[in-house]
């Protein structure tokens, strides 16, 4: 079976899931979309407003700064993957709680294994604390590390870069690193 068709059943599933009651209160379900032979994959927090009305990632304020930033550094978005770590908007956007963050961590660690990214990056605190794991993502933020033979990169998300123009002026730093290849 080829990638994109293992892709669109892993999607099917994610769209079916009851596996936490964010279900209940979503009108989408947001898999994510981009290349399924990505080199660089992209995990966010979770769907805002506009990603739960249409279905995509990263399309509403959030993602047009992400669109921004890949655009300026030569990365063409419809080459790379873009999820998140939750795939139902929580309500009211509140912060994902951790038996969502759970139930979502198959589906993502799917996502990874299939597409086979050489590089991750981690948008934001939320998806840094459940992929990677460590403490503090202003300690790692903007740094190549090198976890189980794939290379990540933590960075703030662009919501916080919208809300914060020191952030935002982070953001653009750090986008400038994506392309350059890691030390190995």
């Amino acid at each position: 079976m080829n990638k994109k068709t293992v892709i669109k059943k892993l999607n099917d599933q994610i769209r079916n899931c009851r596996k936490c009651p964010l279900w209940r209160t979503r009108n989408n379900v947001v898999p994510g979309e981009g290349a399924v032979d990505a080199k660089i994959m992209f995990i966010g927090e979770a769907p805002g407003k506009e990603e739960d009305k249409t279905g995509r990632p990263f399309c509403g304020r959030a993602g047009k700064l992400l669109s921004e930033l890949l655009k300026k550094n030569k990365i063409n978005r419809e080459e790379v993957f873009i999820t998140s770590v939750i795939k139902c908007r929580p309500p009211k956007n509140r912060q994902p709680e951790t038996n969502e963050l759970k139930a979502c961590q198959d589906w993502w660690e799917k996502q990874i294994e299939i597409i086979n990214p050489k590089k991750i990056v981690i948008l934001g605190r939320v998806a840094f604390n459940i992929t990677i794991n460590l403490k503090e993502l202003k300690n790692f933020r903007g740094k190549w590390l090198k976890i189980n033979s794939r290379f990540y990169f933590p960075t703030y998300h662009p919501a916080a870069g919208l809300r914060f123009p020191k952030i935002k002026t982070i953001l653009k730093k750090d986008f400038r690193k994506i392309k350059k290849h890691p030390k190995q």
